[in-house]
């Protein structure tokens, strides 16, 4: 009974890391620095620069922020940081085979989800959209994408939703499809 209970918090544990890191990294995604349309482009962590060599104007190169690429990395730190703890527990001689087991699921659960991400991401992109990042959880899936200059229009929320349904046994009420800002 206690094995069992340890294993429950561990895992438990874990989906609250993780969760917490993907609305923290949702939440603050949406402030990045140079967003306001002023001057203020200051460097953050995971945030890419692009540059062209000729600029816009004269010899000003072009700059654009990324949220795409930062909220992939915030993503990954989140997900290597569960999976150490996941690891720690596993390998703990005072941990029980019941938490070990659980552990050890927890880290093919994180990597399924992994692979399945980066597979909706690479199709929902191949589909003509921008960008594409999406987070998966244990009741839901988010995708955000670049739907371009005209915005998101129902038909792509549909597509994206096939793709979701397609690659995942998440239900349509579990996917949420949203526009970055």
């Amino acid at each position: 009974m206690k094995q069992r209970l340890k294993r429950n918090l561990v895992v438990l544990t874990v989906l609250v890391f993780v969760g917490a890191a993907v609305y923290l990294n949702w939440r603050y995604a949406g402030e990045l620095p140079g967003e306001d349309g002023g001057e203020n482009v200051d460097k953050v962590l995971g945030e890419s620069t692009l540059v062209n060599g000729e600029g816009d104007e004269g010899d000003t190169p072009a700059v654009q922020t990324d949220y795409f690429s930062a909220a992939r990395l915030t993503r990954q730190q989140a997900r290597d940081s569960a999976l150490a703890l996941l690891r720690e527990a596993a390998e703990d001689e005072m941990a029980g085979e019941d938490a070990a087991a659980a552990a050890s699921e927890t880290i093919q659960v994180l990597a399924g989800y992994a692979i399945a991400e980066a597979q909706i991401e690479n199709l929902v992109t191949a589909r003509g959209y921008k960008d594409c990042v999406a987070f998966m959880g244990d009741g839901s899936i988010s995708v955000v994408v670049d739907a371009g200059e005209d915005g998101l229009q129902p038909v792509d929320v549909a597509r994206i939703s096939e793709i979701v349904l397609t690659e995942t046994d998440y239900t349509a009420e579990q996917i949420k499809v949203l526009e970055a800002s």
